[in-house]
Parts: C-alpha cells; sequence; structure tokens
C-alpha cells in the first residue's frame, strides 16, 4: 500500500517537472495515508500547488519545503472554518503595487518596499496619485473599447476601437491633433484655469463645450478627456470616468491574491466552505446605524427600543457610526463621551442574548475624540471605551474606515459626509439631480473611496491604498449625514444608512445571503 502510495506521489511531482528526494516522499506517504482516496488527489495537488510558487533554488525538492507546504494546508483549512467573521483595520490593509512589465500586483515585501511611515515623506505623495493611476490606467486598457483591433477583423469592428494618448503625446506635438481620448487627473494648477496631468506631463484644457457623462467630477479624480489639441490647449468635447469591471472579472486576471486583508492567505471568495456557511445562514443581518448621539435622551430611547426588537432575534452585528455625541462639548468632550459609553453599557447589560450573540462594531466619525480629522483615523481611545469593552467583551472599536470580511463577502465602511463634500467640489453638479448614483458611478469608477483634493479632505498619503476599493467589495457602506439611499453597480451595493435621528431614526439592515438592503424605522 505505501509503495504503490509512493508512486503515486512521485509521479504527480514529475508531471510538474518536480523530484522528490527519499526523505520527502516518505515524510509525505506517513501524512497522506490516513486520507482517503479522493481526499488524497486534493491535498496532493494543493500541496504541488504551494510549492510552485515558493522560490525554489531547484526541482529537487527536500522534506523542509514539503512540512512547509503541509503546515500551510492545515493553517488554510483552520482558517476556513474559524474567519467567518473578521474585522480589518485601517491600518492592517495588504500593500501591493502593481507591475506594469509583469502585468501583476506584487507584494510590496517582495519588491523591497519599506513599511508605511504615519507622516510620509514627499514621495509618499506622489506614489499615491502615481498608483491610483497606474491601477485604472491598467484597468481602461483591459476594456473592450481600448484593447488592441484583432488582426482580420473586419474594419466597422476596427473603427470601434479607441487608443489612450500620454500628455507628451499632446505636449511634443506642433499640428493640430483630433479625436485624442487621454486618461488624467483633473487639477487646478492655476486659479479658475483646469488641467490634466499624467505621470508624462500636465495640459490646460478648455471644458466650456465639454458633455459632462454620469458621475461627481471633483479636482483629482481620473478621468477620461475626449477631444482636440492645438496650441497648448486641449479643447475637451466629452468627459468620462474610467470604464469599471466586476470584482470577478478583476480576479480573473488576478488570482485569488487576498487585496482585502484578514489572516486568509488567499481570497476567501475561493473558499467552498465559507460559501456553503454563507448559504445556509439565512438570517444572518447586518443592523446599520450612524450619527449614534449617545449623549442625546431621545436617541439612547430609541437604541433601547431597537435592542428590544432584535433581542428575540439577534442579527449577526451592529454597525454603529459616529458622530457618538451631538455636539461638541468643548473641554468636557471626552468626559461626556465616557459617561455615554457607560450609560450604553449599562443599557445593553439588560440584553444578555445579544451580548452573547451579537458583534457590536464601533466606527467613529469626523468629530469624535482622536487624532486629527486625517484619513484613516484611528479607533476612539481605549481609555474612553474601557468600561463598555469590559461590560460587553464583543464590542469593536475599529478605524474609519474599516473591512469587514463574513464568510467569503467583502464590505467597506466609511464614516465621513464625503456625499456632501463631492456634491460641493464637483465641477458642474449633474442637472438631472440624481445624487446616488452619480455618487456610486464616482467612487466605483476612481476605485477610491474619496477622490477629493488632499485640502478637503486629508490623508495620510502612505495609507491612502486603505481608502482604495479594487477589487470592488460586495457592499459599501457610505455612512453620510445626506438622504438615505441604496444603488448598485457592476455587482457592487452602495449604501447610505443616513442620520439616525436626522431621518426620524431610519437605519438599514443588510442579509448577506440574499444581498438584499432593507430600510428600517423605529416608529414614534
Amino acid at each position: 500500500m505505501a509503495a504503490k502510495l509512493r508512486n503515486v506521489i512521485t509521479s504527480a511531482f514529475k508531471m510538474h517537472g518536480l523530484t522528490l528526494r527519499s526523505e520527502a516522499s516518505r515524510y509525505l506517504v506517513e501524512v497522506l495515508t490516513p486520507l482517503d482516496e479522493g481526499e488524497r488527489d486534493g491535498w496532493l495537488d494543493h500541496m504541488i500547488e504551494i510549492i510552485q510558487k515558493q522560490p525554489l533554488s531547484s526541482s529537487m525538492i527536500d522534506k523542509i519545503v514539503c512540512e512547509a507546504a503541509v503546515q500551510e494546508c492545515n493553517a488554510e483549512q483552520d482558517e476556513e472554518g474559524e474567519n467567518v467573521f473578521c474585522i480589518i483595520d485601517a491600518f492592517s490593509v495588504p500593500r501591493f503595487t502593481y507591475h506594469p512589465d509583469r502585468k501583476k500586483f506584487i507584494p510590496n515585501t517582495s519588491l523591497g518596499i519599506k513599511g508605511p511611515v504615519l507622516h510620509g515623506t514627499a514621495d509618499d505623495k506622489a506614489t499615491l496619485f502615481r498608483e491610483r493611476y497606474t491601477i485604472l490606467q491598467q484597468r481602461t486598457l483591459r476594456h473592450d473599447l481600448f484593447t488592441p483591433p484583432v488582426l482580420g477583423s473586419a474594419p466597422d469592428e476596427q473603427t470601434k476601437k479607441f487608443q489612450l494618448k500620454p500628455i507628451e503625446f499632446l505636449l511634443g506635438s506642433t499640428a493640430k491633433l483630433g479625436d485624442i481620448i487621454v486618461l488624467g487627473m483633473l487639477t487646478q494648477m492655476k486659479e479658475g484655469k483646469w488641467y490634466l496631468e499624467d505621470p508624462t506631463g500636465y495640459v490646460q484644457i478648455d471644458l466650456s463645450t465639454a458633455n459632462f457623462h454620469k458621475g461627481l467630477f471633483t479636482e483629482n479624480s481620473f478621468v477620461l478627456a475626449e477631444g482636440w489639441y492645438e496650441d497648448s490647449l486641449f479643447h475637451v468635447n466629452a468627459f468620462g470616468f474610467p470604464p469599471t469591471e466586476t470584482a470577478k472579472s478583476s480576479r480573473a486576471y488576478f488570482g485569488n491574491i487576498n487585496f482585502f486583508g484578514g489572516p486568509s492567505s488567499t481570497s476567501v471568495k475561493a473558499s467552498n466552505k465559507l460559501k456553503k456557511v454563507e448559504e445556509e445562514n439565512q438570517d444572518a443581518m447586518f443592523v446599520v446605524l450612524s450619527d449614534v448621539w449617545l449623549d442625546n435622551v431621545k436617541v439612547m430611547e430609541k437604541l433601547k427600543e431597537l435592542f428590544a426588537g432584535y433581542s428575540e432575534f439577534p442579527p449577526t452585528c451592529f454597525i454603529l457610526c459616529g458622530n457618538f455625541s451631538s455636539a461638541p462639548h468643548g473641554t468636557s468632550h471626552v468626559k461626556t463621551l465616557k459617561e455615554s459609553f457607560h450609560n450604553l453599557g449599562e443599557m445593553l447589560s439588560e440584553f444578555p442574548t445579544l451580548i452573547k450573540t451579537c458583534k457590536f462594531v464601533f466606527v467613529p466619525g469626523p468629530q469624535d475624540p482622536g487624532l486629527a480629522t486625517i484619513l484613516p483615523r484611528p479607533a476612539i481611545p481605549n481609555s474612553i471605551t474601557e468600561e463598555l469593552r469590559r461590560k460587553i467583551p464583543s464590542a469593536i472599536f475599529t478605524t474609519n474606515p474599516c473591512r469587514i470580511q463574513y464568510c467569503t463577502q467583502e464590505i467597506v465602511i466609511f464614516r465621513e459626509d464625503i456625499v456632501t463634500k463631492m456634491c460641493r467640489n464637483c465641477v458642474k453638479f449633474p442637472s438631472d439631480g440624481d445624487v446616488p448614483t452619480h455618487f456610486a458611478k464616482s467612487i466605483i469608477s476612481q476605485g477610491h473611496l474619496c477622490p477629493l483634493p488632499l485640502h478637503v479632505c486629508p490623508t495620510y498619503w502612505a495609507y491612502d491604498r486603505s481608502l482604495r476599493i479594487y477589487p470592488l467589495p460586495d457592499l459599501v457602506i457610505c455612512a453620510d449625514k445626506c438622504d438615505p439611499f441604496t444603488t448598485t453597480q457592476v455587482e457592487c451595493t452602495i449604501m447610505n444608512p443616513g442620520s439616525f435621528p436626522r431621518t426620524n431614526f431610519g437605519f438599514k439592515v443588510y442579509y448577506p445571503a440574499t444581498r438584499e438592503v432593507q430600510e428600517s424605522q423605529i416608529q414614534e
């Protein structure tokens, strides 16, 4: 039996151009003998796949390499069983850099790039925009409209293809150029004058006759501009955002890399076990509230009604977004908020079922205590929340923005009045007034939660990647004080629960099994 299994293992490795040393084959025989024949094939294939990804110095595989592969397989099995629910803070988001020559994302550790520093250098600021441009450029060049025409195709099919031109192509021309398409960042280098900028240069643009497509076009957003160039001025006829693509399409190009974060070494989308758990748990739900003013008596009364209503059917998670005070309290702000969290802990103690079965996730708002109002914001300090955390062990205070991985689903939470700010800073407000659709189109096309100038929405340069949403998650919660909305584009749902007190105590409920969002309200 052992000899037959050894032959099977040796043959499998030889088919992949690998040769096992004798001690390695003996070790694998010991590991695989207790398994059923059907399971052996799957484990063997997976181990070979893991070994092939390692930086091997030769095709001779020794026991140490096999032991590492077995440990990784076991770790992945443990991860799939344990990581049903996982919170990823903004400072733990994986760091990958797109390599244009190799056309793949490579971990920064493999490239020898040092870890980020909170107060970065000028290089970090340049890298911020360059990497955003590179990601959008590679996505645009893969789109059907921009892929080179197939040799032998019909002429009418070829005319549908477009070609991106770098700005240096325009600057190096002395003749008039027509029907030019440029991907660049919209910026104002001089007051009242608009420019397009890419890594090769910048050019002034004329927007007087431009036709704006769907979206909120703000300064520092990346756009596709179509028009003609003459005398150092690019006359724009049409303005649009880079084409979008589904998360499934993105992963088809880049494999099962874990862009999202969390303990899993690969994307949870590939986990059949977690998918099964997700489908079987039809009752799972996420209750989302924003502007939970804990110093407001009416809000606390309605929260008690909310918790009482859900005590018989506990949700998976309560997502409570700040601000957690109705107004700044000056020097007594921290003391007031500490008392408010203490009161919330006392209230929740009346509902032991919720404490036992639910997660309580707290995301800070713009006016909550902490460091300067620069994104990403750290969690509310432990000194303020220690009493609540002692009473409610399932309470999780996290950063803004943050990420939740539930089974195979990826959820991003962002507490900022971002819709309001983008409307205020857009070049041209949409004539149809359908702000939710335009907003969703903007952040999905940009692959970024905050495509605004840094002076409008300051960001730690080295941690800008925590605001990126590429590949697209399943759900983006943008908690804004504007009216609630829910919209879906390219299989990504964008949802705003609205302000809890300002919407007569309205909130949203998300059902992961069906991916539905339900509007709810606590009646007067």
